[in-house]
C-alpha cells in the first residue's frame, strides 16, 4: 500500500511539472509577439527607418519604399500615408475625431473588426453587424501626451471598452486633423504595427500585436 501511495505521489508530481512546463510565461508571450512582428515586417517587405531618419525626411515615410518609422518610446511602427488637411491637435485642446479603420491580429492572421467597409462577425451563434459609419472618439492633448475615449463605434462595441488604444494616439503628433473643404483636400491616413502594450484591452491581456489602417477626421 505504501509503495502504491509513493508511486501515485510521484506520478502526480511528474504531471504537475509537465503541466507547468507547458504554460507560457509573460516573457515567452512577448518573445512570440516580437517574432510575429518581425515575420510580418519581413513578409510584407517593410523597410524600418529610425526616428533620426524620419526627422531628416521632414517627418515623412517614403511610400514607394514601404517605409515605417520605429518610434522608440511607444514601440509602435508607423507609416504616414497622408499627412491630412487642417491642423494638428494643439496642446490643451480637446477635439472629437472620426475614424475609419481595420484591425488585423498579426499573430492569428485575421481581421478582428473594421468599419472601413460593411462588416459582420458571428460569435456564439449571434451575428454582429458593423456598418461603415466612422467611430467617434474624444481626444485631449497635454504637452506631447494624448488621452482618448470612444464615444461610439465598432471598436468600443467589439472590445467592450471605451478606452482608445495608446497606439492610435501616437500619430496625432505628426498628422493634421481637419475636414476636406476643397478639391485636393484629404483626411489623414496612417498604417500602424501596434504591440500589445499600446493596444486594446484584449491585445494587452492576450499579448498580441495588431496592424491597423486608420483615417482621422475632425468632427465639426
Amino acid at each position: 500500500m505504501k509503495k502504491t501511495y509513493t508511486l501515485l505521489t510521484l506520478l502526480c508530481g511528474i504531471f504537475f511539472l509537465t503541466s507547468c512546463n507547458k504554460g507560457e510565461t509573460y516573457s515567452d508571450l512577448k518573445d512570440a509577439e516580437r517574432e510575429a512582428i518581425n515575420k510580418y515586417i519581413s513578409t510584407h517587405n517593410i523597410k524600418v527607418i529610425s526616428e533620426d531618419k524620419f526627422t531628416e525626411q521632414g517627418q515623412t515615410t517614403n511610400l514607394d519604399n514601404n517605409e515605417f518609422v520605429y518610434l522608440n518610446k511607444s514601440g509602435v511602427y508607423m507609416q504616414i500615408v497622408r499627412e491630412g488637411c487642417g491642423s494638428i491637435v494643439e496642446n490643451k485642446e480637446s477635439v472629437e475625431l472620426l475614424c475609419r479603420f481595420s484591425e488585423y491580429d498579426i499573430k492569428q492572421g485575421s481581421i478582428l473588426v473594421r468599419n472601413d467597409v460593411p462588416y459582420y462577425l458571428v460569435l456564439s451563434n449571434q451575428r454582429f453587424d458593423y456598418s461603415s459609419a466612422p467611430d467617434k472618439m474624444l481626444v485631449e492633448r497635454t504637452g506631447n501626451s494624448f488621452s482618448g475615449s470612444f464615444v461610439s463605434g465598432a471598436m468600443s462595441s467589439y472590445h467592450g471598452s471605451a478606452a482608445v488604444p495608446s497606439g492610435w494616439l501616437v500619430p496625432l503628433l505628426y498628422v493634421n486633423v481637419g475636414r476636406p473643404q476643397k478639391d485636393g483636400d484629404e483626411v489623414a491616413k496612417v498604417r500602424l504595427i501596434v504591440p500589445h502594450s499600446q493596444g486594446t484591452v484584449d491585445a494587452s491581456s492576450s499579448v498580441h500585436p495588431c496592424y491597423y489602417e486608420i483615417t482621422y477626421e475632425r468632427d465639426i
